[in-house]
């Protein structure tokens, strides 16, 4: 009964509008103050604070201070593996965006954007079967780098070796997408390839969410790495 009431009380954190959508927003990976989650949940900033005092005494969020702010973010990557699994479990069919603008940011987040700190939409889809089909990714069951995906994470793309040492995260994690209901690349390896496109500016932000496109140097390199150029 005790791991029953304290899963209960667990899914109970996410059993509410408000937060839910601050958790969500937060799966972008960075940290934000306690006053721009309460603007993007459409709250009051007091209410903003109760909601995000229940998320961080539940462990689901982690904050720091600085100055006059509070930061807040998810715990880790495995509340972010989580809250993609269980948003990619959700019924299909949800009713569509409404307007011009919120269309717009709905296609962009399934063209790519960032699942806190790997890639996910259609651009992860395509970067893992691209990487599956190399030879440097084994997805037989699950996902396992190869030899080859180790010499190619550490060689071409140039992600230092003691970066890819598994410990309590794994060095690659099947990642269920939420859009694509495909699997896409998480963990270690996941994260590496994520942060050596944006730091490569092979992929950029789109505005301050999750949405990121593929520059022209970025399709130029994945056409060089993996063969990889049926990307709209």
């Amino acid at each position: 009964m005790t791991d029953a009431a304290g899963l209960a009380a667990f899914a109970a954190l996410l059993a509410d509008r408000t937060r839910a959508a601050m958790c969500l927003a937060l799966l972008d990976g960075r940290a934000w103050t306690a006053g721009e989650l309460a603007a993007h949940a459409g709250v009051a900033r007091s209410t903003a604070t109760e909601h995000l005092d229940r998320l961080i005494g539940g462990g689901l969020l982690t904050e720091a201070r600085q100055g006059r702010h509070r930061y807040v973010r998810l715990a880790d990557p495995g509340i972010a593996g989580l809250l993609e699994d269980i948003t990619a479990r959700l019924e299909p069919g949800l009713p569509p965006a409404r307007g011009l603008r919120a269309a717009t940011a709905d296609a962009a987040l399934r063209r790519g954007r960032t699942c806190y700190d790997h890639l996910a939409g259609r651009l992860g889809v395509a970067v893992t079967d691209a990487l599956t089909e190399a030879g440097l990714l084994d997805g037989t069951s699950g996902f396992a780098v190869t030899d080859s995906g180790l010499n190619w994470l550490t060689g071409p793309l140039g992600v230092p070796a003691d970066q890819l040492r598994a410990g309590r995260r794994p060095l690659a994690r099947a990642c269920l997408d939420w859009t694509e209901r495909r699997p896409h690349l998480g963990g270690l390896a996941g994260a590496r390839v994520c942060e050596t496109f944006l730091t490569r500016q092979w992929i950029t932000r789109i505005g301050s969410g999750r949405a990121v496109r593929l520059t022209p140097a970025g399709r130029a390199a994945l056409r060089d790495l993996l063969n990889l150029t049926s990307l709209d």
